[in-house]
C-alpha cells in the first residue's frame, strides 16, 4: 500500500483527496499496487470532515513515518511551502505541487534537492490546472526546440475579458462578479495586474530552455486599463483581447512578457472563452500544438496532482529528472521586439496620428475618437512615437 500526505486541506488539497477516494480503484489498478492518504497537514480544525481522523498539525509526524512515499503540497505561497516541501524532499519522500509561486521561485532548487535523494519533485499543476503541458514539455516534446509559447494562462481574467467582450460591461463589474462567483480573490492584485500569468510563463520558459528565468525579470501588464470601449474597437477591427504570456525563444536569445493584446479570428486562442486556458506551442520540427482544457479549479487541479503523485508512485526510489538548470538565463530587451500596435486618441489627434504613424490603419465609433494599428515596429520605435501624441486613450499591443 502507498501512503500519502496532503499538504494543505483547501480547495485544491480537499480536491486531491476527493480524486483519490473517488477514484481509488482505477488509480491502484494503475499504479499496480493500493494508495491511500494517510495524513493531512492543515492549522485548521475540520469538525465532521470525513477525513478529520487524519488531520494533523505537525510536519514531523509526516516526516518520521517510513510509510509515507509522497506528498501533494497544495499550501500556495512559499513560507510554509518551502520548507516543508525541502525537508521531505530531503527524506527521500517524493513531492508533487500545484504550487506556481514555489515552483517559480525555487524551482531549480528542489529538483536538485530531489535528485540527491533519490525522489522526485514534480509540478504539472503549477501550470494550466487540469492542462498537462509541464509532462509533455518534459517527455513527448523533448527532441524539439521550443520557439514560441503563447498562453492564456489565468482563468480570471480571461472569465472577466469574456464576460467584457461578449456583454460590455466594465471592469469594475465584471470584477465584483467574478468576486462574487469566487474566480477572482478579494484582493485580485495577483490575477488583474497578471502576476499569476507571470509566474506561469516563467516556469514554461524555464523548461523550454533548461536555464532559470526569474518571473521577477518579466515585463508584466495586467488587463485593469482595458474598457468596454476597446472591445467595440475590437469588434469591429474582427478581433479579440485577451490577457497573454508569452515567451520567445529566437537564435538563443529569449523574450518574455505578459500584456493584454489583440489577436484575430485566425490566432488559435482566438475563441478560448470564459475560465478556460489556452496554451500554444510552436516546436522546430513538430511545428504547432496547442493545450487547452480547464486551467483553474478545484478538482481539474487536484486530478493534475494525482496525476503526478501516480508517476511518483510508478518511479519510487528513483528521481523523474526535469531539465532546469540554477543557471539564469538572460532576458533579450523587449524593446527590440517588433510587433503592431493598436492606439485609441482623441478625435482631435487623428491627423496628427496618421502623420507620425504613416501607413497606419484607421477606425472611428464616434466623433469623439479616433483609432488605429501601427504598421509593424519595434517597442523602442513605438514609443518614442506615442509620447509625441497626446490625448492617448488606450494603447494594446497586436500579436500575430
Amino acid at each position: 500500500m502507498i501512503k500519502v500526505a496532503v499538504f494543505g486541506y483547501g480547495t485544491v488539497g480537499s480536491g486531491v483527496v476527493q480524486v483519490i477516494d473517488d477514484n481509488n480503484k482505477l488509480i491502484s489498478d494503475r499504479i499496480g499496487d493500493g494508495i491511500e492518504v494517510k495524513y493531512i497537514l492543515d492549522i485548521k480544525d475540520f469538525p465532521g470532515d470525513k477525513n478529520e481522523k487524519k488531520l494533523v498539525k505537525d510536519i514531523d509526524i509526516i516526516l518520521n513515518d517510513p510509510e509515507i512515499n509522497i506528498v501533494c503540497e497544495t499550501m500556495g505561497g512559499t513560507r510554509f511551502a518551502y520548507p516543508y516541501t525541502k525537508s521531505a524532499l530531503e527524506k527521500g519522500i517524493s513531492v508533487c505541487t500545484s504550487n506556481k509561486e514555489l515552483v517559480a521561485a525555487y524551482g531549480p532548487e528542489l529538483l536538485e534537492t530531489a535528485k540527491k535523494n533519490n525522489c522526485s519533485y514534480l509540478f504539472e499543476a503549477s501550470v494550466g490546472g487540469g492542462i498537462p503541458i509541464i509532462r509533455p514539455m518534459n517527455t513527448s516534446l523533448a527532441p524539439e526546440n521550443i520557439e514560441k509559447i503563447t498562453g492564456i494562462l489565468n482563468g480570471t481574467t480571461n472569465y472577466m475579458l469574456t464576460k467584457m467582450s461578449k456583454e460590455g460591461s466594465s471592469y469594475e463589474d465584471v470584477l465584483k462578479e467574478a468576486q462574487a462567483l469566487g474566480y477572482a480573490e478579494l484582493n485580485p492584485e495577483a490575477d488583474v495586474e497578471g502576476f499569476d500569468a507571470c509566474r506561469k510563463i516563467a516556469i514554461l520558459a524555464s523548461l523550454m530552455t533548461g536555464k532559470t528565468v526569474n518571473f521577477e525579470e518579466i515585463y508584466t501588464e495586467g488587463i485593469t486599463k482595458i474598457t468596454s470601449k476597446d472591445f467595440e474597437y475590437a469588434k469591429k477591427m474582427g478581433k479579440a483581447i485577451k490577457l497573454l504570456a508569452i515567451a520567445e525563444n529566437k537564435d538563443g536569445e529569449l523574450t518574455a512578457m505578459v500584456a493584454p493584446c489583440m489577436i484575430g479570428d485566425e490566432h488559435p486562442l482566438y475563441n478560448v472563452n470564459g475560465v478556460f486556458n489556452g496554451i500554444f506551442v510552436t516546436g522546430n520540427m513538430v511545428d504547432d500544438l496547442m493545450f487547452y482544457g480547464s486551467g483553474a479549479g478545484k478538482l481539474p487541479t487536484a486530478s493534475a496532482v494525482v496525476s503526478d503523485a501516480i508517476e511518483c508512485a510508478r518511479n519510487l526510489g528513483r528521481t523523474l529528472d526535469c531539465v532546469w538548470k540554477d543557471e539564469k538565463m538572460t532576458l533579450s530587451d523587449r524593446k527590440d521586439k517588433e510587433r503592431e500596435f493598436f492606439v485609441r486618441v482623441d478625435a482631435a489627434q487623428k491627423d496628427n496620428a496618421l502623420s507620425l504613424f504613416e501607413g497606419s490603419d484607421g477606425v472611428s465609433l464616434d466623433d469623439n475618437e479616433f483609432a488605429f494599428i501601427t504598421p509593424k515596429m519595434s517597442e523602442r520605435a513605438f514609443d518614442d512615437k506615442i509620447v509625441r501624441l497626446d490625448k492617448v486613450k488606450s494603447v494594446i499591443r497586436v500579436e500575430a
